[in-house]
């Protein structure tokens, strides 16, 4: 034992190599889930009509969401900014996020009977935008 050098980390050289592969990867990993989230540390997400939905069942989710559910469709109306498209889809997509994101602190859900999903993607388009809230 005597003369023997010792090494608290008895790695060889190839043993230094995978773990400094393994911290790079895991710092891009952090790297995107960071730009993925808000500053707050939460994910922004949506919640729009699911496209296989049939028509009827949408439009009957859409007019609960403007009604009773509280929702606020007064920029789906003529010549506000969210009237363009003007499809039953594109409608009760804004309709639902603005029902789930005024209500979800409450627990709602974005459900509306089978018809609407959530999304991590924006679906803000042209003078239309979707509020995201956390």
């Amino acid at each position: 034992m005597h003369g023997q050098k010792i090494s608290l980390f008895p790695l060889s050289r190839k043993g230094y190599l995978a773990i400094l592969e393994l911290l790079k990867i895991l710092l891009v990993l952090f790297f995107f889930t960071s730009i993925l989230q808000k500053s707050d540390g939460q994910f922004e997400e949506w919640c729009i009509a699911d496209e296989q939905t049939p028509d009827g069942e949408l439009q009957m989710a859409l007019d609960w969401a403007c009604g009773k559910g509280g929702a606020d469709c007064s920029k789906l109306k003529v010549n506000q900014p969210c009237y363009f498209p003007n499809t039953l889809k594109a409608h009760a997509s804004y309709a639902f996020n603005d029902y789930y994101q005024k209500f979800k602190h409450k627990g709602a859900t974005c459900y509306f009977n089978s018809a609407a999903m959530i999304t991590d993607l924006d679906p803000s388009h042209h003078s239309c935008n979707f509020e995201s809230r956390t």
